[in-house]
């Protein structure tokens, strides 16, 4: 009668080794847009280069995990996972709860930094980019730090790319005190903010970054906090099917070690030359 439980105990054994193992020896292939930089882009010879691949190089040695990164455009990112041409995905993408109904994500890698540029003309008493506001904070002093954003923008016009979180936190936050004008593109934004139509504009530090070091963009600068959390979400995390539970735990393991021992920030560092990954 117990003949049969030797051997079933061995073969659930050896059933939980093959999950635990499934990713070993295998190479994983990771989508990314290479048109985003420098989240991610190419270089001279096709290679993609940017802060997912640097930041996915550091996460597949640590899980000690075979990767290799190849492009994809964008509007098939999702469906190409999905359908087994890539194993996950690292192109700057946000965790939102559109994309979780179709897929999973790890834990975030990287915040939304989302800043306020004004124009240097406006004369605004300081207020300090390295601070931080939290939108799913309850901290009276990040609150403070969203108060006093308030009143120094009060009576001007803000312009935002319309139909984005960015938008939806300047009317939820701002709209009693301040002007909003809205955008189909964000060249379209910038323009106007040079040519002094609006005092400010609002997007994600990566959007600016290039505005900001050309030589139009010498007539603005950030101003105030990083703001993320909240209605811009969690963050950026790697995309992956719904039934890749493991590989997800890997890559959070991984996640967690180079938050740890500062790799990631000096990865932020390096790429954007400000740190969008520390809470």
């Amino acid at each position: 009668m117990n003949r049969f439980k030797l051997p079933l105990s061995l073969l659930l054994a050896a059933l939980i080794f093959g999950q635990a193992s499934a990713q070993d020896g295998k190479t994983i292939r990771i989508a990314t847009e290479g048109a985003f930089p420098p989240w991610n882009s190419v270089d001279t010879s096709g290679k993609p280069v940017g802060f997912d691949i640097d930041v996915g190089t550091a996460l597949c040695e640590r899980a000690k995990l075979k990767c290799e990164f190849a492009t994809q455009a964008w509007d098939g990112i999702i469906p190409a996972l999905n359908v087994g041409k890539f194993d996950a995905i690292m192109a700057g993408m946000s965790i939102t709860e559109k994309r979780k109904q179709v897929i999973s994500f790890s834990k975030p890698y990287a915040l939304t930094s989302n800043y306020f540029v004004v124009r240097k003309s406006l004369g605004l008493a300081e207020l300090a980019s390295h601070l931080k506001v939290n939108l799913s904070s309850e901290a009276e002093e990040e609150r403070g730090i969203l108060q006093a954003l308030k009143d120094d923008l009060k009576g001007k016009i803000i312009g935002v790319q319309g139909s984005t979180n960015a938008e939806a936190f300047v009317r939820e936050y701002f709209g009693d005190a301040v002007e909003i004008r809205t955008y189909d593109k964000q060249d379209n934004l910038n323009l106007d903010l040079v040519a002094g139509r609006i005092d400010a504009g609002l997007a994600d530090y990566s959007v600016w970054k290039a505005f900001l070091e050309s030589k139009d963009g010498a007539v603005a600068a950030l101003y105030g906090p990083r703001i993320s959390g909240g209605l811009f979400g969690p963050g950026v995390g790697i995309g992956l099917r719904k039934q890749d539970k493991e590989l997800a735990e890997r890559f959070n393991g991984a996640i967690e070690a180079i938050e740890a021992d500062g790799s990631l920030k000096a990865i932020s560092l390096k790429w954007f030359g400000a740190d969008l990954v520390s809470n």
